[in-house]
């Protein structure tokens, strides 16, 4: 299926941009919980084999803060950036910089990186309510829908966003 496109305010951007990636997910806890296991806790729910990294990885990081990297620790004892945090609300937003490329390498360059914002909302009954949105995937270039597909595909958000819940509610 090809991937939904809207129109492209930018002219000097892709004729068209590529539709983001957006999921929600309730979880049984506090906003300021969610946010905490969902940044600075996203090691004891991200899967080890989404990586980056030349060995396997030991360990995931997002930076407490704006301007923050996201990286991974590797068995070989190297670092591997993948992102870096654009914004820092706490407990209601964050917005990473998705700086991996099509062929699931570091991109340095922020222009050619997408995003990723989480929005934390109290719920009436306690719960939390998460959205997520991988956005300006027309970024990524030519094969912007492959990036698409594969961030959309089982195992990408949705399935990461089902470990971030369990983990979430322990």
């Amino acid at each position: 299926m090809t991937p939904q496109r809207i129109a492209n305010p930018d002219p000097a951007l892709s004729p068209s941009a590529v539709a983001p990636v957006r999921k929600t997910i309730r979880v049984r806890a506090d906003v300021a919980h969610a946010f905490d296991v969902f940044t600075t806790g996203i090691d004891r729910w991200w899967p080890r084999s989404h990586h980056i990294g030349q060995s396997p990885m030991t360990r995931i990081i997002v930076e407490p803060r704006a301007g923050g990297r996201c990286y991974s620790e590797q068995e070989d004892g190297a670092d591997c950036d993948w992102g870096q945090v654009l914004v820092w609300e706490p407990p209601h937003r964050v917005v990473l910089a998705w700086q991996i490329t099509t062929d699931w390498r570091f991109e340095s360059d922020l222009a050619r990186s997408s995003e990723v914002e989480v929005r934390f909302t109290p719920e009436a009954d306690g719960m939390t309510r998460v959205d997520l949105e991988h956005r300006n995937l027309e970024r990524h270039g030519p094969r912007a829908d492959e990036m698409r597909a594969g961030v959309d595909a089982p195992g990408g958000w949705g399935t990461l966003l089902e470990g971030f819940a369990a983990e979430a509610e322990r």
